[in-house]
This record gives structure tokens, sequence and C-alpha cells, in this order.
């Protein structure tokens, strides 16, 4: 059954609108990852939520819009995340990279329903040039806060390497970095696994090329015995 859509008075229209909308992307999301985003269609979102087609569309033109708002909304929770994991304080000891990019993915949002969705879209987005063009400009925003947290960790007298000393390209390959990360997160599934790599891979592609690191051996051996240690529980 769906909700009352009666008129209500204009000092909660903004309230009621918002609360229609969260409760849109929050169905939209949970219909996504359930069925895929090309099987998806307004009237699934719609009988999801409990709205009418007319609710949906005081808030969206179509699905792609929503995506869209779903992208922003993970981007902005991605972005506070990156910032609150490389904020210090001045009584607080200097860490290494290795320390700083293990609290980076501790905290790096790593959902596998909304890798699938976000992945599923990508396909959608890549067959259809205007959508692709969008959905660029709103990774952007995200490339963007990546590159300011770059260049303050390097302001703070962590230079980048000479390959990527550009924080906007040092950024672009840490993206492209997690995004490679991601996609194999989806086909075995082992978030602990993905956030090793991930913290592995950052801290060698940003580590000066005369910093010193753990050899690949030694790495490889404390993963391999960690994933001994889960399968035995």
């Amino acid at each position: 059954m769906y909700r009352n859509e009666e008129p209500m008075p204009p000092s909660t229209v903004t309230k009621r609108r918002a609360r229609t909308r969260a409760r849109l992307l929050e169905a939209a999301f949970a219909v996504f990852a359930a069925n895929g985003f090309g099987h998806t269609t307004i009237e699934a979102v719609c009988e999801a939520a409990g709205y009418t087609r007319g609710a949906f569309y005081s808030n969206f033109t179509d699905l792609d819009e929503l995506f869209f708002a779903l992208y922003d909304d993970r981007s902005a929770l991605i972005a506070g995340q990156l910032a609150g994991s490389l904020a210090t304080t001045a009584d607080e000891p200097e860490l290494t990279l290795a320390q700083l990019t293990e609290r980076v993915t501790r905290e790096l949002l790593l959902d596998r329903d909304w890798l699938l969705v976000k992945t599923e879209f990508l396909l959608h987005a890549a067959r259809r040039p205007a959508v692709a063009r969008a959905l660029a400009d709103h990774r952007e925003t995200l490339r963007e806060v990546c590159a300011q947290r770059l260049r303050e960790l390097s302001e703070r007298g962590r230079p980048l390497p000479a390959l990527l000393a550009d924080p906007d390209q040092a950024a672009r390959a840490v993206i492209a970095l997690y995004d490679g990360v991601t996609v194999q997160l989806l086909l075995d599934g082992d978030t602990d696994v993905a956030r090793a790599w991930l913290g592995r891979l950052l801290t060698a592609i940003l580590s000066p090329s005369d910093s010193p690191s753990d050899s690949p051996t030694d790495q490889d051996r404390r993963d391999r015995r960690d994933r001994r240690d889960r399968q035995g529980r």
C-alpha cells in the first residue's frame, strides 16, 4: 500500500520532501543491489519505497539521476572518511606512511553491494556517452577531494614520489588503484584481504623512492598466515 500523498502545510513540505527523497534512495539502493541496475524499473523502486510514481518524479527525472544522488552521497562519505583518517593533532606522534594508509584502508568504504551497483552503472554509462560524461564529472569531485588530502600531506612534510609529484596525478593513481582492488573484492568477496592489498599498494605508490618499505615476500607471508588463521576459525 502506498503512503498518503495528501498536500501538507508549506512549513512541512521541505522536511516531508527530504524524507521522501531519502526513502526513495534507500529503497533504490536495495533494489539495485538485489536485481541489478539494468533490471530495475521506476515502478520497482516506488513499490519498495511505498510511494507513487508521482513522488518519484517530484524528486528525480529518471533512474540515472537517482543513481547520481546515491553516488554523491557515497562520495561525500568517502571524502569524510579520508579527511578523518588523515587528520592529526599537535600532540599525536608522527605516523609513518604505512600507518597512515592503514588508517585510511581501515575506515574506507568497501561495501560489496555498493560496488556491485556502481560497477553495473559504469557498464550502463559506458554505452551512453552523455551518461558517461556525467559520471566522469561526478567522479571528478571525489578526485579533487583526494588530491586536496594528498596536497595537505605534502605540505606537512610527506613529499609524493617523483613520478606522482603532482597531487592531481597522484589522486588519479590512488582512485585507479582503489577501483582495481574493489574489482577483485567483487570476485573473491574477501574484504580483509582487499583492505590489506589496498594498504600495501597505497604505501608502495605513495612512498618516495628512498623510503624503506616491507618487502613483498614478508608481506606475502603475513597475508597467507592471516588467511589461514581466518579459515581455521
